[in-house]
């Protein structure tokens, strides 16, 4: 019987609290540095799904936290399925983390909150473009890349 230090761990999920984390540290950092409320930010992606967030106070935190784990939760599903039919992906962490950094960019960007905020999106600047480009490569791109790889050595042993 296996240890529980011994016991694999799902890349999906392990792939997903990583760069999820990563993520929303990210952008409460940001936040900060500007002057902002950091807990706006997951009031703010809970009004998504929920028109009154805003003036919801706790419950909307919770609910922001956990939609934004289910969107890098499909975000990470996506990778690693794609990596199963693309080997390159977990050959080539560091291209394919970029690369994907980019695509995640591109499509929250340019397509999901500007469909969802079409008065505020695409709303870029100099300053928050580089803050996004670095959060998207760096911090979930590269570290989702990496952990499949991780994943995929482990699993080819």
């Amino acid at each position: 019987m296996n240890s529980l230090s011994e016991r694999p761990t799902n890349p999906l999920i392990a792939t997903t609290l990583i760069a999820g984390t990563l993520d929303l540290l990210s952008a409460v950092t940001y936040a900060l540095l500007e002057g902002k409320n950091p807990l706006a930010i997951p009031v703010g992606i809970a009004s998504a799904i929920w028109p009154g967030a805003i003036k919801a106070g706790a419950p909307a935190l919770v609910v922001g936290v956990l939609l934004h784990f289910i969107i890098m939760f499909v975000m990470v599903a996506v990778f690693l399925a794609t990596a199963r039919k693309i080997p390159w992906l977990t050959a080539k962490p560091f291209a394919s983390g970029v690369l994907y950094g980019l695509l995640l960019w591109a499509v929250m960007n340019l397509i999901v909150l500007p469909l969802r905020w079409p008065s505020l999106f695409p709303h870029i600047t100099a300053l928050s473009f580089g803050e996004q480009i670095f959060s998207h490569t760096v911090l979930v791109g590269l570290p989702i890349a990496w952990m499949a790889s991780r994943a995929t050595k482990h699993r080819d042993a």
